[in-house]
């Protein structure tokens, strides 16, 4: 039994999980826990909730992995806790996880976005800054832009609140340094959005497809501390 913890990355994960695999909404503090006492013998986690609620645990992760049970992170909260967990054997997939991992990124809030509730299919409502580095770097790559729009549309993004950043408002914020070609602009990242999270999410889906489910003995001990004993 494999457990994937998704959301707004991947909005439509059933139409690509494989019939062994669980889905389940962003993980908070205790799911992945709960996961393994139903079973789990490996657990993805892409999405996870935060700001009102207390997110997925490092110790629950360590303690999954000190069972045996595959841990597989990738795209957004799985991502973050991929790269401060692999050194015990997480599983770390995508872009996202090797820019924590070798520290280009480092802001936790570069993989955060405003979105809709789970009745509603996670819509997104902004732009999280992983997905505008990646986009602006396609329509650099391409000659859509300048290197100089280039870094000038990215330090505009990272300046935003995560809950407000979408094209309009990253262009509206240098809009008097490139106010001639504003529109334009706008119009060029919305046409070439590169939707980062999502390809990362399906590459751990795919990932953890192909993965046997053989428990591996764990690298560590896992000490079952006063916190983990009243939890």
């Amino acid at each position: 039994m494999k457990f994937v913890f998704v959301g707004p990355s991947l909005p439509d994960a059933r139409r690509f999980v494989a019939d062994d695999m669980i889905v389940a909404p962003p993980a908070m503090q205790g799911d992945v826990r709960r996961a393994i006492d139903k079973g789990a013998q490996a657990i993805g986690v892409i999405d996870g909730a935060f700001e009102y609620v207390a997110p997925v645990w490092h110790k629950e992760i360590l303690y999954a992995l000190s069972k045996g049970v595959a841990v597989f992170g990738a795209a957004s909260m799985g991502a973050l806790r991929a790269a401060e967990c692999h050194a015990f054997g997480m599983i770390g997939v995508g872009e996202i996880f090797k820019g924590y991992a070798n520290e280009t990124l480092i802001d936790d809030a570069d993989v955060a976005l405003l979105h809709g509730p789970q009745e509603l299919g996670f819509v997104a409502i902004t732009v999280p800054m992983v997905n505008v580095d990646a986009t602006v770097a396609r329509c650099c790559a391409h000659g859509l832009i300048s290197e100089q729009e280039a870094q000038r549309l990215k330090d505009s993004g990272r300046s935003l609140f995560f809950k407000v950043r979408n094209w309009n408002a990253i262009v509206a914020n240098c809009r008097e340094i490139m106010s001639a070609r504003a529109d334009e602009l706008a119009r060029i990242l919305a046409h070439h959005y590169v939707d980062q999270k999502r390809a990362d999410a399906l590459a751990m889906i795919d990932a953890m497809r192909k993965s046997a489910m053989d428990p591996s003995p764990a690298s560590f001990e896992f000490h079952r501390t006063s916190l983990w004993r009243d939890g």
